[in-house]
């Protein structure tokens, strides 16, 4: 196997990788406009704050549920490189409307900004229903075998990276700035797009169903019956829906605990972004290009420590005075601001070491003409986890619970995901069909 880094070198993998990661940037750099928005301008309620960013949560995940396995028919049944042209165009128009929510929030037609902000989250949640499980798919019809865990890692890096720096960038410029730049991105990523190499349908016709339940019920019957797949289907949803958990709950949590700006808010969810990516990239050394869940129990439990670890570091801070919030050189210059970013670096670190190889086996365990469709059954159950996960917060929520407490809920989760990544290695290990799972 060549080095992982290798591949942005190669013209198979670098335009799939450039078009990923401007799609993610551009997507965070959105949603976190909007979110810092109603959190520091709109809203001045904590629970009204985590409901409104629970809702946008669901909102950005009922594509998923809804129509991925429609996607995954597309793509394991026409040419992947194609669609992806073709919802690299549909971003443009999407981003026009929340471009136009952006400005329009500004003005007295607040309510009406709000809608257009939404009406592109769930359009932009659709956008990457559709191009989810060919980002996956399309690396075993690309790369060699003992390259795809490395090519698995290098995206889910990319991808993190680029929630980093959108997260970042849209805690320092204003709303018209934002509105600007996703328009920008989106034109960039739709030239990225067209330079994808073909990647055409390897299996017979699939006659498609347009049918969403029908067709997600189907498709997720249709995989869930094989154990190894059932198991790395159900840790990664319980993963998601952790990550959903602490997207929803971060920013009232760094106003109204840690009391400080949109700049910080922006800081926290960056290094959550750039810790999965130093994750991803950490296991694929570790695994040495084989895909096993062999540390994914371990990495999950040491998530879980640190999440409690964060819980009560944040319990005993101390907050800016009355009406105030800390900057991010006053931040930084608390005292314990460097442990509380390094503690949330932890998590997530941990994060990607757990997730990045379950990914790598959904696409090496089943045959290269089924790989989108079984992307897909995994994004329709952890569409589905993340909903739910979301419904839970605002519920929890509304009924006092504050993001501190959250974070407990948040540890017992991972303890469940270790006993599901267990079962998975033991299973792995007493006849995985992949030559290299076995750890």
């Amino acid at each position: 196997m060549i080095n992982a880094l290798g591949l942005l070198k190669r013209r198979n993998f670098l335009p799939l990788f450039t078009t990923q990661f401007l799609g993610a940037f551009n997507d965070n750099l959105f949603k976190q406009a909007m979110v810092l928005f109603a959190t520091y301008a709109i809203f001045n309620d904590p629970k009204v704050e985590q409901s409104f960013n629970a809702f946008a949560t669901a909102l950005s995940t009922l594509p998923f549920l809804l129509f991925s396995a429609l996607a995954g028919q597309l793509a394991d049944s026409h040419d992947k490189a194609r669609i992806i042209r073709i919802v690299k165009t549909a971003e443009i128009g999407i981003m026009l409307v929340g471009a136009a929510g952006l400005l329009v929030a500004h003005t007295a037609w607040q309510t009406t900004g709000v809608g257009l902000m939404l009406g592109a989250v769930f359009l932009l949640g659709l956008h990457s229903t559709f191009f989810g499980p060919i980002k996956y798919a399309i690396l075993p019809q690309h790369l060699a075998r003992g390259d795809v865990l490395g090519g698995t890692g290098l995206v889910e890096a990319g991808t993190y990276l680029a929630i980093l720096t959108g997260t970042v960038v849209a805690g320092w410029i204003t709303p018209h700035s934002a509105a600007i730049g996703v328009l920008i991105v989106a034109a960039i990523g739709w030239f990225s797009g067209r330079q994808v190499p073909p990647a055409p349908r390897l299996g017979p016709p699939i006659k498609l169903d347009l049918n969403p339940f029908r067709s997600s019920w189907q498709l997720v019957s249709a995989t869930l019956h094989i154990p190894r797949l059932f198991l790395a289907i159900l840790s990664i949803s319980f993963f998601w829906t952790i990550g959903a958990v602490l997207i929803i709950i971060f920013p009232p949590l760094v106003k109204n605990v840690l009391t400080t700006s949109q700049q910080v808010a922006s800081i926290f969810t960056g290094t959550l972004s750039v810790g999965i990516a130093i994750g991803s990239v950490v296991i694929n050394t570790m695994l040495k290009g084989r895909i096993s869940a062999r540390y994914a129990p371990a990495s999950v439990i040491a998530m879980g420590v640190f999440v409690v670890l964060f819980s009560l570091l944040v319990r005993t801070w101390v907050p800016a005075p009355a009406g105030q919030l800390y900057d991010w050189t006053a931040f930084i210059a608390q005292p314990r601001a460097a442990l509380v970013l390094l503690v949330l670096l932890a998590i997530a670190v941990t994060g990607g070491m757990f997730v990045v190889p379950l990914y790598a086996f959904l696409t090496t365990t089943v045959a290269e003409d089924q790989t989108a469709r079984t992307v897909a059954a995994n994004n329709v159950v952890n569409s589905g986890a993340m909903v739910v996960g979301a419904g839970v917060v605002t519920a929890i929520s509304m009924a006092g619970v504050t993001a501190e407490d959250l974070l407990f809920v948040v540890a017992g989760m991972c303890l469940v995901s270790a006993w599901l990544a267990q079962k998975l290695h033991r299973a792995c290990d007493n006849g995985c069909p992949a030559a290299d799972c076995a750890g």
